[in-house]
């Protein structure tokens, strides 16, 4: 805290040429007098200790909490309304919870904005964030402006916005620039809004694909989860760790803290059967990593307990690992309704009181998104049962932030800014570009790349009109489905025909609770009609997969989104052996969240790009792919289990484990870091600039890599080590670095790593973090299952 204090004061001392006109132009009062919070001279500690030093204990216990469908009590229909909120909120209110969707509205269910009538226009969200920050900072007695969040796990989800590839699309990429850019334009559109702080990304490891929210993180990994999450906070944050938020950026926050990817059964929010080994050995790396890395301003536990203890109302979790020993000093804010299930869902609290409690005492600063267990702190102060020292503690980290978000100097969106930067011609291309590199190619016995002159080519499958976004998504300004994108790629060198061949669900409303499978008589209907369409064409290309309701967040018991088995879901197994049975070439196209473990296709077609939630051009991406304009590139981020009976499986895994089982295959229907190309690569051994370093050591690792095919592509040089022996058990590969090279036909190129004490140590027998003396192997290659290694001495 020390560090960012002092960081605080250069900055600040240094940008009040800056920020004086700036505050001038503003017409806040310059005089003799004037309130120190006020000044954007002042160091951020010192302001807040002034206007800490000014409140009532009401007005901070107000700043502790958010509104969302408690937004009703401040508008009138649409629009913001100041009477109804001085009467509501006579002390202000911390934090808004999402303006740009229409909780609150009278008429509006749910509004989790995902269609144009949940969500504002930006033109609403503009105007109704300005309104609420002229209140806020005009006709309340402090004028503390209110913190607007919104999510944006692969884009600001919001109407119009630029809807991204996925995340666990975007960590196939292997691209961490990319990763950079696409965040950086996430922040940007988010900003000319006016809302300042967003809710992503997701460094949760995840290691049950039955879980439904598999694909909102960034892979089975630590390490690339790690450096994934990092480029993702410097998008959209910025580099460093600047006290200020720069233009144009957004603080971001870092979830779910943790165990969140591997619960129990594979249920959302179940208890996470880890120890403390574990969890420092893999769950922990990706969080740390990012807080000892960037400036990041925010973290967000998870729904689920460990040992017990939900992590909401863990003190270990929170105050000694994160804030203690990672030297975090940024707000760890609630997930949604998490307070309150202290209470409610895990039994640990008896009210909304005691639950407040616990979570304040933990370290959790802010309730969102209503605060309805912190909205009762202020009874519990005056009646001794919460101490003001811990209301204190939270409103300073509160009132920092809003100071390093600028939000006392300029708190209002920019609607013509928003207008220019949101789904412009600069975005859409990135999100092509984007989409391009998520594709990953599992299989091709030659079928692909496809000419673009010939016979017939069938489009057929429930996915394939349709441009699957994925959750956390919202309605942007154009999409591209895969029909369209074909059809635009072909033009008249091909006929195209098409055929829906199943309905997956009957309904497509992402938001609603129950989810309801096609009709199968109605189904197997239309794989009639689809065999009748294809049975002239020269190839078939079929998509199949999920929809947005056959695997989501499960964030309620009416609102499911968990599996017990990984296959495709409805009549699409027997829409693709019908297809088969024709005899024709198959190219499946795979457009889903959760990695396809579908053994039955995976056996039969003669091609499988694995394309995820592609994003909005999405349908361009994968038409470029399949006929040779794009050269996929990307590789797995987790293990594909062949069935459910398979899980856990990560390539990280024990010696012990794997060992096999009566009557199937034991090894992974494809391996993590798998992906193929329509050229072909060689990766040499590694060469190390040593074979032996000391304990804090390092050493430089290079490995050749050669594209010996006949066109330009891309390949990721992967690097694992392997201890040969430890006092504890370890994995038997861990990934340590990559990087994607693109490389013309023919051409050669050395890539480098580095690698020190962080790469080599490890939790000893005492839970030490240490390097321990031995021999480590250093492997490289293009999957965790094709690699050739070097040996390193250490001690």
């Amino acid at each position: 805290m020390a560090n960012r204090r002092a960081a605080l004061r250069m900055m600040l001392g240094a940008s009040a040429a800056i920020a004086a006109p700036m505050l001038a132009k503003a017409g806040t009062p310059q005089g003799r007098g004037r309130a120190l919070y006020r000044d954007a001279r002042a160091p951020v500690p010192d302001r807040v200790r002034d206007l800490i030093g000014r409140m009532t204990l009401e007005e901070k216990v107000m700043q502790m909490i958010a509104l969302w469908a408690t937004k009703s009590e401040i508008m009138n229909g649409m629009t913001f309304d100041p009477a109804k909120a001085s009467s509501a909120y006579p002390d202000g209110f911390g934090q808004l919870t999402r303006a740009s969707d229409k909780r609150g509205v009278a008429g509006v269910a749910g509004a989790a904005g995902a269609t144009v009538n949940n969500g504002r226009t930006p033109a609403q969200t503009v105007a109704f964030i300005n309104a609420m920050q002229d209140w806020a900072t005009k006709r309340t007695r402090l004028g503390i402006p209110v913190l607007v969040h919104e999510e944006s796990l692969h884009g600001y989800m919001a109407n119009e916005a630029t809807m991204f590839p996925q995340a666990i699309a975007l960590a196939g990429s292997f691209d961490r620039d990319l990763m950079r850019r696409v965040q950086g334009q996430i922040a940007r559109e988010a900003r000319a809004r006016g809302v300042p702080f967003v809710l992503s990304p997701v460094v949760d490891i995840v290691r049950d694909p039955r879980w439904g929210r598999i694909e909102e993180t960034f892979g089975e990994d630590p390490y690339l989860v790690g450096e994934m999450g990092v480029a993702a906070v410097e998008g959209l944050q910025g580099t460093g760790k600047g006290p200020m938020l720069p233009p144009g950026k957004v603080f971001a926050t870092l979830k779910h803290m943790t165990g969140h990817g591997q619960p129990e059964a594979g249920n959302n929010v179940a208890p996470a059967q880890i120890s403390e080994r574990e969890l420092r050995e893999n769950f922990f790396p990706p969080f740390r990593e990012v807080v000892e890395r960037t400036g990041i301003a925010a973290v967000m536990p998870s729904y689920n307990e460990i040992d017990g203890i939900p992590s909401h109302g863990n003190r270990w979790l929170l105050d000694g690992v994160l804030r203690g020993e990672w030297g975090f000093d940024g707000v760890i804010v609630s997930d949604y309704g998490a307070v309150a299930e202290l209470a409610t869902l895990h039994h640990v609290a008896t009210d909304k009181e005691d639950a407040a409690r616990q979570a304040l005492a933990a370290g959790v600063d802010w309730e969102l998104p209503d605060g309805e267990g912190f909205r009762t702190l202020v009874a519990q102060v005056r009646a001794g049962k919460v101490e003001q020292a811990l209301i204190d503690r939270a409103v300073e980290r509160i009132l920092a932030f809003k100071f390093r978000a600028g939000l006392f100097e300029n708190p209002y969106g920019d609607l013509r800014t928003a207008q220019r930067v949101t789904g412009n011609a600069e975005a859409r291309a990135l999100a092509l570009e984007a989409a391009r590199k998520s594709l990953c190619l599992l299989k091709n016995d030659g079928m692909l790349p496809l000419a673009r002159s010939g016979g017939t080519v069938a489009v057929i499958g429930p996915n394939a009109a349709v441009a699957r976004l994925g959750g956390y998504s919202s309605v942007p300004k154009q999409t591209v489905s895969l029909l369209e994108g074909v059809r635009a790629i072909v033009g008249r060198g091909r006929p195209i025909v098409h055929a829906e061949g199943v309905r997956i669900v009957q309904s497509e409303d992402r938001s609603a609770d129950e989810v309801l499978l096609a009709d199968p008589a109605a189904n197997r209907a239309l794989i009639a009609q689809a065999v009748e369409v294809a049975r002239g064409a020269e190839v078939i290309v079929l998509a199949i997969g999920d929809t947005e309701q056959t695997s989501r967040e499960a964030y309620a018991r009416n609102h499911l989104g968990d599996r017990t088995e990984l296959d495709l879901v409805g009549e699409q197994n027997e829409l693709f052996a019908a297809l088969k049975a024709l005899g024709k070439p198959i190219v499946v196209t795979a457009l889903n969240g959760r990695p396809p473990s579908w053994p039955s296709v995976v056996a039969g077609a003669n091609a499988i790009l694995e394309c995820w939630y592609v994003g909005q051009e999405g349908g361009t991406a994968i038409a470029e792919g399949l006929f040779g304009i794009v050269n996929p590139g990307a590789k797995l981020p987790v293990t594909v289990v062949r069935n459910a009976g398979q899980v856990p499986f990560y390539y990280n895994h024990k010696p012990t484990a794997r060992r096999g089982y009566l009557f199937d295959d034991a090894s992974p229907l494809f391996p993590f870091g798998h992906g193929l190309s329509y050229s072909r690569f060689e990766i040499g051994t590694p060469v190390l600039s040593s074979p032996r370093i000391a304990a804090d050591g390092e050493v430089r690792v290079e490995v050749e890599v050669a594209n010996v095919g006949d066109r330009a592509g891309d390949e990721v040089v992967q690097l694992y080590i392997r201890r040969r022996s430890a006092s504890v058990t370890q994995p038997v590969l861990e990934l340590k670095g990559f990087e994607r090279v693109t490389l013309a036909a023919g051409e050669r190129r050395r890539v480098g790593f580095t690698l020190g004490t962080k790469a080599f140590r490890l939790w000893n027998r005492e839970l030490k973090e240490v390097v321990e003396p031995g021999e480590v192997e250093i492997l490289a290659g293009a999957s965790s299952a094709m690699l050739k290694g070097t040996a390193l001495t250490i001690g």
